[in-house]
Parts: structure tokens; C-alpha cells; sequence
């Protein structure tokens, strides 16, 4: 069947300024760095809790850890997880790496030992850069996984004199400090790169390579790496760069509260602001509100990059008042629906921020669409596309379906990725070749209005996202499943105020077992991270299936918010 050619309605609603055509620079990550690094050597690349760093010291800090993974043996290709907050050693570790030849593999910090596990083992990394704090989970697993060296570091190498000789005194005080076993294969991060000098072997890097594995379970649920090549990375922040017209460059302050080792984060609040050579106010507790609305007033923070729960719990924090937040320009809400309410109240308390829903997945590095900063901003949309994205709605025979008729959202460009990480099956499920593009099947229903802005109206995925992080039904169910009293079980998403949705479990007992909500909640949390955790369990006799003996997922979410409201009426 002919396809009929594609259309860019959007491209009448792009603010003046924005491009209507994109072109990649081709820059690979370290170049980018480099490049600022020249343009802008005096510039305040990081602060972090008063101590800051020039983007000339990063740049040196940088090309010293690469020589010292490369004497290690790290090799070109190899995966280096990086298990760490939003702290300068992140920047570092990250290009560095890259420097090196290597492949970042983004770890997180809230990862259980068995999650730790299964990254390490699926991504073959044989070199974990992790915090101090964080490494008593890697040690019970440290005797199943490949990994040979493990590079550590922890707050108190961030922090200036005195910081730097008081905070191990005040953890060890607090008793959360760690002893860790120093030695052939388990190595200071601080004192490798105070060791080497800023020359690495050069190592060629295309625009093409693999610069980033990062985990995500797509678009069928099972956790794997997709690979972003720099080209991917390095695109998005320039599409990005094209979107935010007014940025200036040299003199924005980033403020960096959304993990890095979350793919928004890193584009949006780390790759983007060194390719402007903005500052990069690091958030290492997003948690820690007073902390964020503290470092909001002192650094005058001008972007403020976040998650709808991060604006929400800022709206209502008693100490917000406290604080001047009128600095902040503009922000960018990613990873769930941004409540019309929370973005009204955010823009009152910082007297008229610009903050925009946008839209984006992992495998598309992941920003695609947007609300214009300054343009028309329609309500419940996640805008247009970015310059240089095609997106279209499929329905179910995979032809484009009319404006405003339901399909599946496909989005083709450069920031889309490589692939998943040794699964060419998955990845065949998720790209396809179409109109002369390569596209990502985002397994998103959505409508497009005749002018261009887009609607998500249902998920295909059964995907939770909570506080902007993704959750998989699978993971969960498994956990539950795994109690010896649960026969067969169930998680879906619930509304929640605050953190957007919360998981729900639904379960049914083998006979004459008993177990309680306590019982199944205190079970998940020895499992899982906790915000994967079951916020409620409800116990039902048997779990509604189809014919296949598939058990009807939707319909147990509906049925549990269909009860929630009643509930609350």
C-alpha cells in the first residue's frame, strides 16, 4: 500500500528563531567538552555545595581519569558503569570515559544488589566507578559478577577545605560511614586521577560509536541497554539548543536536581549545559527540597530542568516562600504529564518561569516534543516536535491515520538509537524502516491535531511512572511472585497527587497461605528500589484472565482507580 508523503504542520507554530531544518554538527561528547573547555576555560563549569570547578580544570580532570582507565587496560568499546549521584565526579567519570575510547553504562544509585547484578552482567562491564556509600551493595555481589576494577569515590572528594577533612569525621559521627577494602582492585577515583597527566591516547571516535548504554525497558517491558551513540546524545542537545532561542551562552546557571544517570538529566541539565557553557549547579538528593530552593537563591539559577513531582513537592514545600526563585527563566517538565495546576502554580512562585511539558523516550536520547518556551502552549499536549524529528500517528495496519483519529506514535531523527544492547529481536520490535527513515515505535497512543501539537491518550506499554521514574509491571509482579504465600499477582499504576502515579499490586494467595498488606509491601522493599515498591496490595481470590490464561492487566488498573474513586468521593 502507498504511503502518502509526510507533512510538518508544526513547522507554523516554531517560535522566530527556531530552524525549520536541523543539521548534526557531528561533535562527538569529548569534543563538546573540549570545545567549551577553549571558548570558555574561566567559566564555572560545576558548583557543588560552595565548591566549584573552571571548565579548564574539568577538562584537565577529565583527559587525567581517561589516562588512567586507559593504563588500567580499559580498552575502546569496553563498558564502565558509573553508580553515582549528581556530583562533579559524575561529569568526570562520564567523559572521561568516553575519552577513553569506553562506553558509559548509567547505574543507578537506588539499584538493589540484585539489580546491580543483572546491569553489570548483561552490559559486561568489567570496570563499576561508584560511590563510597553505595559499595557495600556491590560487595555481595562482587563474587558473581566480571568486573575487575572498581574505582571509588565519595562526597569529601567534591568538597573543598576544611569540607573535604570534616565531612568523613561528621559520617563516621552519624555512623554512615564506609570502611572500603582499598587495594590491587579496588582503587581511590581520587587519587587515580591526581596520579596521571592530562594526555590520554588519543583514541578515534565517530559521531556513530556507542558513547551510552542506558537501561530501560522499552517498549515490551524487559529491561535492556539502548544504545546511544555521541551522535545521538550530542543532537538532542543541539536540538535542544535550536528549541530554547534566548539561551545565552556563557552565562546561564543549570540548576542540576534530575539524576544524570537518568537520560532527561543528562541531556537536558548536563550535555546541554556544557554545550553552552552554562554552570551546572549539582542537586545530588533531588529530594533534599531545601537544598534545591537554597542553591536556587544563591547561584541565581536561570534553567531548572525537572520532573512534575520535583515542581509539585516545590508548590507546596512550606519553605518555598522563604526563598527567591525569581531567577529561573525557563524549564523543561519531562518523564510523566505535568499537571495543568502544578505548572500555573510554579510559574506564580517564580513570578513567571516558563516551564513546558515536553516528551521524549530513552531511545530517542531522549527529547522529541515540546510546547513552545515562548509560543503558543496548548494545554494537556506535549507540543510539536523538536527541529530535525519527524513523527507520525500509525494505526494499527501501519498507515498514518487523519488528524485527531488514535494510533500509535512513530518518531524518526537523529537522536533516535542505535539499537538495544545484543538483542537484535527487541530491536526489530521497536525500529522500522518506513518512508526512507528509520523509526522508533514508541508504543504510545497519541493524536496529532491538524496543526501539529500532539496528545499521548493512552499507553500501549503498561509502563508506571512515579516521581518521573519507570517502572515495569514484570519487575515488580516478579517480586511479589517471588513471596511464598502469592500465587499469582499483578502491579499496576494508580493516580497520585504527588508523584504522578504509584504502584498497586494486586495478588492472589495459594490456598491456605496468609500473608498481609505489610507482609507483601516489607517483602518488595528487600527486593526492590524503593520507589518501585507496592504503595497498596489488594488481595482478591483468583485474578481475572483471558482465554490464553493472560491475565487482564488493564482491567485490574481500571477496576483499582474506578475503587480509588470512589473511594475519595
Amino acid at each position: 500500500m502507498t504511503q502518502p508523503a509526510l507533512s510538518q504542520p508544526w513547522l507554523a507554530h516554531y517560535e522566530a528563531g527556531v530552524p525549520h531544518t536541523f543539521r548534526p554538527s557531528g561533535l562527538t561528547l569529548p569534543q563538546l567538552l573540549e570545545r567549551t573547555a577553549q571558548k570558555y576555560p574561566d567559566r564555572v563549569a560545576l558548583s557543588f555545595v560552595g565548591a566549584t570547578t573552571s571548565y579548564r580544570d574539568l577538562w584537565q580532570q577529565v583527559q587525567r581519569f581517561a589516562s588512567g582507565l586507559q593504563k588500567m587496560g580499559v580498552q575502546p568499546g569496553d563498558r564502565v558503569s558509573i553508580m553515582l549521584p549528581n556530583t562533579p565526579q559524575f561529569v568526570v567519570a562520564f567523559y572521561g570515559t568516553l575519552l577513553a575510547g569506553a562506553v558509559a553504562v548509567n547505574t543507578s544509585p537506588m539499584y538493589t544488589p540484585s539489580e546491580l547484578e543483572h546491569q553489570l552482567q548483561d552490559s559486561g562491564s568489567e570496570t563499576l566507578v561508584i560511590f563510597d556509600s553505595f559499595y557495600p551493595r556491590y560487595a555481595e555481589i562482587q563474587s558473581r559478577v566480571n568486573v575487575r576494577r572498581v574505582l571509588v569515590t565519595g562526597v569529601q572528594d567534591a568538597l573543598s577545605f576544611p569540607k573535604n577533612l570534616l565531612y568523613p569525621v561528621k559520617a563516621k559521627r552519624e555512623g554512615t560511614w564506609v570502611n572500603v577494602p582499598f587495594g590491587e582492585r579496588v582503587l581511590s577515583m581520587r587519587k587515580v586521577i591526581a596520579s596521571q597527566t592530562p594526555t590520554p591516547q588519543p583514541v578515534t571516535l565517530n559521531a556513530d560509536d556507542v558513547a551510552l548504554l542506558q537501561y530501560t525497558g522499552g517498549t515490551t517491558g524487559v529491561p535492556k541497554g539502548a544504545m546511544l551513540t555521541h551522535g545521538n546524545l550530542v543532537s538532542n542537545c543541539e536540538q535542544a539548543r535550536c528549541w530554547m532561542t534566548d539561551l545565552r551562552e556563557g552565562q546561564e546557571t543549570t540548576l542540576a536536581s534530575i539524576p544524570f544517570f537518568h537520560v532527561y538529566g543528562m541531556t537536558v541539565a548536563m550535555n546541554l549545559s556544557v554545550l553552552i557553557g552554562a554552570t551546572i549547579v549539582l542537586i545530588p538528593n533531588p529530594r533534599d527540597l531545601p537544598m534545591t530552593l537554597k542553591a536556587v537563591q544563591q547561584t541565581r539559577a536561570t534553567l531548572f530542568p525537572a520532573v512534575p513531582t520535583l515542581y509539585n513537592a516545590i508548590n507546596n514545600h512550606p519553605d518555598t516562600p522563604k526563598y527567591d526563585l525569581t531567577s529561573i527563566r525557563a524549564c523543561i517538565s519531562g518523564s510523566a504529564p505535568l499537571l495543568i495546576e502544578t505548572a500555573r502554580k510554579f510559574r506564580e512562585i517564580t513570578n513567571g518561569a516558563n516551564l513546558v511539558e515536553g516528551y521524549g523516550l530513552t531511545e530517542a536520547s531522549p527529547c522529541t516534543h515540546t510546547n513552545p518556551i515562548y509560543g503558543e502552549q496548548r494545554e494537556g499536549s506535549i507540543g510539536i516536535p523538536f527541529p530535525g524529528v519527524h513523527a507520525i500517528v500509525v494505526g494499527d495496519d501501519g498507515q498514518m491515520v487523519a488528524p485527531g483519529e488514535v494510533g500509535e506514535l512513530w518518531i524518526a531523527g537523529p537522536m533516535i538509537m542505535k539499537g538495544y544492547w545484543q538483542k537484535p529481536d527487541e530491536t526489530a520490535k521497536t525500529l522500522v524502516q518506513a518512508h526512507g527513515l528509520t523509526w522508533l515505535m514508541t508504543g504510545d497512543m497519541a493524536t496529532m491535531d491538524p496543526d501539529g501539537y500532539f496528545r499521548i491518550v493512552d499507553r500501549k506499554k503498561d509502563l508506571i511512572i512515579a516521581g518521573g521514574f519507570n517502572i515495569y509491571p514484570r519487575e515488580v509482579e516478579e517480586a511479589l511472585i517471588s513471596h511464598p504465600a502469592v500465587l499469582e499477582a499483578a502491579a499496576v499504576g494508580l493516580p497520585d497527587a504527588y508523584r504522578g502515579e504509584s504502584v498497586h499490586a494486586v495478588v492472589a494467595l495459594k490456598p491456605g497461605a496468609t500473608a498481609t498488606e505489610g507482609d507483601i509491601i516489607a517483602h518488595c522493599r528487600e527486593i526492590l528500589s524503593a520507589y518501585k515498591v507496592p504503595r497498596s496490595v489488594e488481595f482478591r481470590a483468583e485474578l481475572p484472565k483471558t482465554a490464553a490464561m493472560k491475565i487482564l492487566r488493564r482491567q485490574l488498573a481500571q477496576e483499582a482507580r474506578d475503587a480509588q474513586k470512589a473511594k475519595s468521593a
